[in-house]
């Protein structure tokens, strides 16, 4: 099952033929419990990934599911100082019962959190009770349409059939898995030590950028100021990069400068979003010729919901894959994938895209633009056969694949990088910096 999955990533990603007999995986078929292929997906993303990072030595590379099956839920396996570093899902971010069925909120962030209590006329004292009183108010897509309106982030539960029958989910059946074109023409780029700048945030695309500085990029994310990343999540994706603030409204020429030296730009934020700081493609290419441009979204770019915020746990309830989870049955609270699977693989695939696109223009130029999104990644686990049950799986023994390292915050446990490389397994080059801790400059060229 994994090698035809495989296959699909890698021709997804523009990879060349013959490369996928380079990986070897080990383990049992299914490490992740689910009626979904989540095992044989996560094979795919992390094994393209793996690939597409030693094409040029052709090096054999390997993958073991067990580890597998900790590096996609890596942020559950964080301590810091020996203890769990919190969990970063606050009390709102749940399946809440409507008037006629169910609804995924997110109020991870304070200012979503805010957005909800607001439209839900309940202040921040308000307990699960008065809370759900609130939700059974509303029906689910009446609340899901309100929330998004006052800059909020929810998603009505629908069956696979409902959602393919919304514009939205027409247009997410026409994403590709991942979109690539070229932008514009451009002379081929000098070899040398990728400089990746990161405009991410949550997971997806701060693990492809993780995954690139695992594989030697020199990756360094900006942040606004008032804007703090959840502790655990930037703990878990800043390992091998460094971390610094930029006011992208009052400080576009430091941008600029950062965009004139830099290889890669990867943006995790909804499509226009980041427009009016000249970041947008086709702007981005025409000043910045040869640059590898990646750019991922929940939704993707097309349709009535481009425009929407959205997270993993939201496209899980939206496209249907809740309710399956749940066994199909519209009076149980519906269920979720093993992991945030949609994240992780949407990420090592921009991973993947990214160095074989970066790769293609060194050789022969032009200015590679690679779309993906959580929806269409949603959409090809869709797309692929399930089990009738949850797959039963046995335990995974997580101590073997992590490791611990001292970091500014602390003593940091992490999952570490999952694959091999001749036998040899990935480490993170360098702990989490603090957040926001480097000057958003580039490290010189030795």
């Amino acid at each position: 099952m994994w090698e035809r999955l495989l296959q699909q990533a890698w021709n997804a990603v523009g990879g060349a033929a013959g490369e996928p007999d380079r990986l070897t995986v080990t383990g049992p078929m299914d490490t992740l419990r689910s009626r979904f292929r989540v095992t044989g997906v996560g094979v795919a993303a992390v094994g393209a990934s793996l690939l597409a990072a030693t094409t040029a030595g052709r090096d054999p590379v390997g993958l073991d599911t067990r580890q597998l099956a900790v590096a996609l839920r890596s942020e559950r396996y964080l301590r810091r100082d020996g203890a769990r570093a919190g969990d970063p899902f606050d009390p709102l971010s749940a399946f809440h019962r409507t008037a006629d069925g169910w609804l995924r909120l997110h109020a991870n962030y304070p200012w979503h959190r805010a957005a909800a209590l607001r439209v839900l006329g309940c202040d921040g004292s308000a307990g699960p009770d008065e809370l759900a009183a609130a939700v059974r108010r509303w029906s689910s897509v009446e609340l899901e349409t309100a929330l998004h309106e006052a800059g909020g982030v929810a998603a009505a539960v629908r069956t696979e059939q409902e959602w393919w029958a919304t514009e939205a989910g027409r247009a997410a059946r026409s994403l590709p898995l991942v979109e690539r074109r070229d932008l514009g023409p451009a002379a081929p780029r000098p070899q040398r030590r990728p400089r990746v700048l990161d405009l991410t945030r949550v997971i997806a695309g701060p693990v492809a950028t993780r995954t690139l500085a695992a594989h030697g990029a020199d990756v360094l994310r900006l942040d606004a100021p008032g804007r703090p990343e959840i502790p655990l999540q930037y703990w878990d994706t800043l390992p091998g990069k460094r971390s610094a603030l930029l006011d992208l409204r009052t400080d576009g020429t430091r941008l600029e400068e950062l965009l004139a030296g830099a290889d890669v730009v990867v943006t995790g934020y909804r499509p226009g979003a980041l427009d009016r700081f000249g970041l947008e493609p086709r702007k981005l290419a025409a000043r910045h010729p040869g640059l590898t441009i990646v750019t991922l979204s929940a939704w993707g770019h097309r349709g009535p919901w481009a425009q929407r915020r959205g997270f993993d746990s939201l496209v899980q309830a939206a496209t249907g894959i809740g309710f399956v989870e749940s066994g199909g049955d519209p009076q149980r609270p519906p269920g979720a994938l093993p992991a945030q699977v949609l994240d992780h693989a949407t990420g090592y695939l921009a991973a993947a895209a990214t160095l074989v696109a970066l790769a293609g223009q060194r050789r022969t130029g032009g200015t590679p633009h690679v779309r993906l999104s959580l929806v269409g990644t949603a959409a090809w686990l869709l797309d692929q056969p399930r089990a009738d049950g949850p797959v039963e799986v046995a335990e995974v023994d997580a101590a073997p694949h992590l490791e611990v390292v001292d970091a500014p915050d602390g003593r940091l446990t992490l999952a570490s990088p999952p694959g091999t490389v001749h036998g040899g397994g990935l480490h993170w080059p360098a702990p989490a910096p603090a957040f926001g801790s480097a000057t958003p400059a580039w490290t010189p060229v030795v």
